[in-house]
């Protein structure tokens, strides 16, 4: 149970995401979280550096889509801004959301990965279906009450090497 908790990468943002490396163990997409990860929970701003990140990853030819436990209501803008797909009401970590995401990409999860803030959410989510993981730092503390009982939960679980 413990290594499907385990990130293959750890990183404090995704800015600091290496395609290159990526490219070199045969990634070609990924699939994105949105609260946290790309912006602050209760901002839908797509600020410059985003935009910018967003760009050079299309340009580098890797495919993108995200896929979010909110609603389209609260992130089809940011979607749409940036020109990627997304999946909304995903309830991960079931594999359904993902398995969208990689059928929008049209590839297989050993060609993906996933990049998110939660580890049981996120990466559970994605190491359930064999797809490479990578555990970002929430951008900011200010989050949805349950998702603070789970970083909880996950601190907990981090600490205990016997789980």
């Amino acid at each position: 149970m413990r290594k499907l908790l385990i990130p293959d990468q750890q990183l404090n943002d995704i800015f600091e995401i290496d395609t290159a490396y990526l490219k070199s163990i045969g990634i070609k997409g990924l699939i994105t979280d949105m609260d946290n990860t790309l912006v602050a929970w209760s901002d839908r701003s797509v600020y410059p550096r985003l935009a910018e990140w967003f760009a050079a990853l299309k340009e580098e030819g890797f495919k993108l889509c995200i896929v979010s436990n909110n609603s389209e209501q609260k992130g089809e803008q940011l979607a749409r801004e940036v020109d990627i797909p997304a999946v909304w009401y995903a309830i991960k970590p079931r594999r359904r959301a993902f398995c969208k995401a990689l059928e929008k990409m049209d590839l297989r999860p050993e060609e993906a990965a996933v990049v998110g803030d939660q580890i049981f959410t996120d990466v559970l989510g994605g190491n359930r279906l064999g797809l490479y993981t990578i555990l970002v730092n929430p951008i900011s503390e200010k989050e949805f009450i349950w998702t603070k009982i789970s970083r909880f939960l996950e601190r907990v679980v981090a600490n205990r090497p016997n789980i």
